[in-house]
């Protein structure tokens, strides 16, 4: 399938799934909003729920909100890219706004766990490029779990608990960033995805771009 969106040097290009994982506290949410807020030609990507609506949450925005009868539907039917279940209610992927935002070219970001991006590869693998982020270490991401305050000792302690298992899949990931510092944990990741979008297999107007190199030359 062929790409309408044109890269820099103005080759026609197919979008790619751009994930980012990391156990909770290691900055995979920071350097998401950084990618948005900073990178051209990226946009999130919008899953959708069982869970009530928040308030000032817009449908289609936040969340595509469904019932559980339609989620189940959506499952069975492919129309999800990936799904998992979380505090009893079900997230998922919907295939069409991605597939469509990839034919135009257009990137999609993916802020998933490790079975998300499982998921993801077995059904598209050529258009994933998966990042793990990782703390530097144990004691600084228990530090940063602190310093955002949102949580109980407790409930602290079983991200702990879960950011072990977590970090046990960073071999099934593409590329690996270890989170210093923000601002140089986020140039990494732009050169990642900068990479990516220059591969020749998906600079789908090559052939074309190239072609007419040649007429000019024998000219």
């Amino acid at each position: 399938m062929s790409a309408g969106g044109h890269g820099l040097s103005g080759v026609e290009r197919r979008g790619l799934m751009f994930v980012l994982s990391s156990p909770s506290g290691a900055g995979k949410t920071t350097l998401s909003r950084l990618l948005i807020d900073k990178t051209s030609g990226l946009k999130m990507s919008v899953s959708a729920t069982t869970r009530p609506m928040r308030p000032g949450e817009v449908d289609g925005r936040d969340y595509f909100f469904v019932d559980k009868s339609r989620f189940e539907t959506m499952a069975k039917e492919g129309e999800l890219l990936e799904w998992a279940t979380v505090f009893d209610n079900r997230y998922g992927t919907p295939r069409v706004p991605v597939e469509a935002a990839l034919s135009a070219g257009q990137d999609v970001l993916f802020d998933i766990d490790w079975q998300g991006t499982q998921q993801l590869r077995e059904k598209a693998r050529a258009d994933v490029v998966s990042v793990f982020i990782l703390p530097p270490s144990a004691a600084d991401l228990e530090k940063r779990l602190h310093s955002r305050a949102q949580d109980s000792d407790e409930v602290i302690r079983g991200r702990m608990d879960r950011a072990s298992h977590e970090m046990s899949h960073w071999a099934e990931y593409d590329y690996i960033v270890i989170n210093h510092e923000i601002d140089e944990a986020f140039a990494e990741v732009q050169s990642i995805l900068q990479a990516e979008r220059l591969k020749r297999e998906r600079r789908t107007g090559l052939t074309t771009f190239v072609r007419k190199l040649q007429q000019q030359l024998e000219k």
